[in-house]
């Protein structure tokens, strides 16, 4: 078992203070966005593990070994069975299939979906065949994989997800009294559904700049005066102006989400996070292809083919606890597994020993890890088959793998 040392991610859509609070030290001005816990290329956790030095003569035992400072991308490279289990493997490749975080928005993300399995692959490939260079602007697959993701709150949490019924869509629209906005209302209630929203959000991402532009500040001044249920849109274009992103927004669910509640993303679902502190988990991959509220390129086409023309409740997870007291968020992927303890004062050591690779996050209190004490925003990464034991008081997240 390995103490993680990890990246926090500075994105401008970053709060300044969520994860520096949680971490009990003060803040530098500057956003953390993400700390990333894992084996992502981008920006791995590092552990310090003792590796075996070469012998010399006359070096003594206690001399030869010492702790060295490694990526866990390398550390699992080195031995992927041993580190990740062989079913791990045969299952997903020799690299850990998810990526842990602590997301801390303080402004609107990038409204976005994520393609499924065949999606990505397809994508992918056509990409490298056009030799589109991976880190080219208009590069939308950086890999052959989904992208499914989870995000637990851990303070109130504010996000969009999933498209609305286009009559409430229609409604909200025709609330705000801009002219320009009734074209769209007449089209999400004159088709079905499907129809409604392929078109209405086409429409959107298609028009023309200056005039979207327009549209977006009568409809944010709309919402601003307004307020109530228009407030989100309001704060979304004071960082947005004149992205139709904006518009598109009020295409989707609004939803808030208390600590311990938690949103499953699957593939073609938009969304969007706008503001709140979360554990969010999400299968190893960089595909997203973008639907606004971002200065970043967006394949209109391509998004097309990937979103799910269908409106869904949000629904929201709670967690389904179990004799052992792990809560359980359960989703419909193998790549994460996400769970909950909520450690008491005096009761036994918890048995997490797995065959599968795990990663158990602190958010609140002091438990210990075996033999490691954790704190607020410490990790620890544990291969498969190492025993380990928690206990302590305190909240503790697990993330592990489907095998």
């Amino acid at each position: 078992m390995d103490r993680l040392s990890n990246t926090v991610r500075p994105y401008a859509w970053g709060s300044t203070t969520a994860i520096p609070k949680l971490l009990g030290v003060a803040p530098t001005g500057e956003p953390q966005a993400e700390m990333w816990m894992g084996a992502h290329p981008g920006a791995p956790s590092r552990i310090s593990r003792t590796v075996a030095a070469p012998e010399t003569a006359g070096a003594s035992t206690a001399s030869s070994a010492a702790p060295a400072a490694q990526a866990l991308t390398d550390v699992i490279a080195a031995d992927p069975a041993g580190e990740l289990g062989q079913a791990v493997v045969e299952k997903f490749g020799p690299r850990l299939p998810f990526l842990l975080k602590l997301l801390a928005a303080g402004a609107p993300l990038s409204l976005q979906v994520h393609p499924d399995l065949a999606q990505a692959q397809q994508g992918y490939a056509d990409e490298e065949r056009r030799s589109v260079p991976i880190d080219a602007p208009h590069r939308t697959y950086k890999d052959a994989n989904h992208k499914p993701e989870l995000i637990c709150a851990l303070t109130p949490f504010d996000g969009l997800c999933g498209f609305r019924r286009p009559v409430e869509a229609a409604e909200a629209m025709e609330g705000l009294g801009v002219d320009s906005l009734k074209p769209y209302a007449d089209l999400l209630r004159a088709h079905p559904e499907e129809a409604a929203l392929r078109e209405v959000l086409t429409a959107i991402l298609t028009a023309d700049p200056a005039e979207m532009a327009e549209t977006v500040a009568a409809a944010a001044a709309a919402a601003q005066r307004l307020g109530g249920a228009y407030a989100p849109y309001a704060r979304i274009a004071h960082h947005f102006p004149g992205d139709a992103g904006v518009i598109a927004a009020m295409l989707l669910n609004y939803v808030q989400l208390q600590p311990g509640e938690a949103l499953f993303l699957g593939a073609g679902v938009p969304h969007a996070y706008l503001d709140g502190l979360g554990v969010e988990i999400m299968a190893n991959s960089d595909n997203v292809l973008r639907c606004g509220l971002t200065p970043k390129h967006i394949d209109v086409p391509e998004l097309l083919r990937i979103v799910r023309f269908e409106a869904t409740e949000p629904g929201v997870l709670r967690p389904e606890a179990s004799p052992s007291g792990e809560e359980v968020y359960e989703t419909p992927v193998d790549e994460f597994r996400l769970s909950r303890f909520d450690l008491s004062p005096g009761a036994a050591p918890v048995d997490l020993t797995a065959a599968t690779p795990q990663i158990l996050l602190c958010t609140a209190g002091a438990p210990s890890a075996g033999d490691l004490a954790l704190k607020a925003g410490e990790s620890v990464f544990v291969p498969a088959g190492e025993k380990v034991e928690v206990s302590g008081t305190g909240t503790l997240f697990r993330a592990t793998v489907v095998a």
